[in-house]
C-alpha cells in the first residue's frame, strides 16, 4: 500500500485530503506543521508528498529542497497563491506538481495516482530485464539462472546450465569436447574430457523430448556437439 505524507497546517483541509485518499486506499500520515513534516519526511518511507506552501516553522519551499537532496520521491505542492512565481520557484526546487487551492479533492487523488504511476514506470524502467534465450520450447533465463521446457522448469546443476548456455548462445557452431571442457571448467582437458559426455547425457535427459533423436543438442560424430536452431 502506497503511503503518503500531508505536511499541512489547516487541520480541516489535512481531514479532507486525508479521508479522500484513504477512500482511494491509500495510508496517509499527517504533520501540521513544517519541522515535523521535514522531519517526517526524511526519517520515515513514503511514496509521495503533499507539501502545503505556507507552514509554520519550516515553508514547503524549504520541505521540497531538503527532500530533494536525498530523495526522489514525487512531490505535490499545494497553495493558496496563485502567483506563477510561486509555481515556478516550487517546481524549480524538485515539485512534480502545484495545485492552487481550492482545489477538488477528487483531483487531488487523480494526480497523486497519475505521479505515483509515472515514479512506478520510471523505477520500473531503470531496473534491466532478464537476459533471456527462448529456442522451440525451451527457454533459458541467465539472469535468474533457470531453465524451462514448455513453461515447466527444470533442475540444472552449476555446470549443466553454464554448458547448455553456452552452447545456446553459439548456435550452430561445432564445438569439441576439449574446447566444452576448457570453456566450462576452466582447466586444460587433460584425460578428463569424459565429463562433457556424461554433462551432455544429463542435459539431453532433462530437455529432450526423444535423447535418441535430439532436437536442441546434435552429436558431431568424430568431432564434437553441436546446438542446432
Amino acid at each position: 500500500m502506497s503511503k503518503i505524507l500531508i505536511v499541512e497546517d489547516e487541520e480541516t483541509i489535512a481531514d479532507l485530503e486525508k479521508d479522500y485518499l484513504e477512500l482511494s486506499g491509500f495510508e496517509v500520515e499527517v504533520a501540521n506543521d513544517g519541522e515535523t513534516g521535514l522531519e517526517k519526511a526524511l526519517k520515515d518511507e513514503y511514496s509521495l508528498f503533499i507539501l502545503d506552501l505556507m507552514l509554520p516553522g519550516v515553508d514547503g519551499f524549504e520541505i521540497c529542497r531538503k527532500i530533494r537532496e536525498e530523495k526522489n520521491t514525487p512531490i505535490i505542492m499545494v497553495s493558496a497563491k496563485k502567483d506563477d512565481i510561486d509555481k515556478i520557484r516550487g517546481l524549480g526546487l524538485g515539485a512534480d506538481d502545484y495545485m492552487t487551492k481550492p482545489f477538488s479533492p477528487s483531483e487531488m487523488v487523480a494526480r497523486v495516482k497519475a505521479h505515483l504511476a509515472r515514479y512506478e514506470r520510471l523505477i520500473g524502467s531503470g531496473m534491466p530485464e532478464n537476459e533471456i534465450i527462448e529456442i522451440r520450447g525451451l527457454k533459458i533465463d541467465k539472469t535468474a539462472r533457470r531453465v524451462y521446457i514448455n513453461g515447466e522448469e527444470k533442475d540444472f546443476t552449476t555446470k549443466e546450465f553454464d554448458l547448455l548456455t553456452f552452447l545456446a548462445q553459439n548456435p550452430n557452431h561445432v564445438f569439441t569436447k576439449e574446447e566444452l571442457f576448457r570453456e566450462i571448467w576452466d582447466m586444460e582437458s587433460l584425460g578428463d574430457i569424459a565429463t562433457v559426455t556424461v554433462h551432455i547425457k544429463k542435459i539431453r535427459e532433462k530437455i529432450e523430448f526423444n535423447t535418441a533423436k535430439p532436437q536442441y543438442i546434435e552429436t558431431i560424430w568424430g568431432v564434437g556437439y553441436r546446438f542446432k536452431v
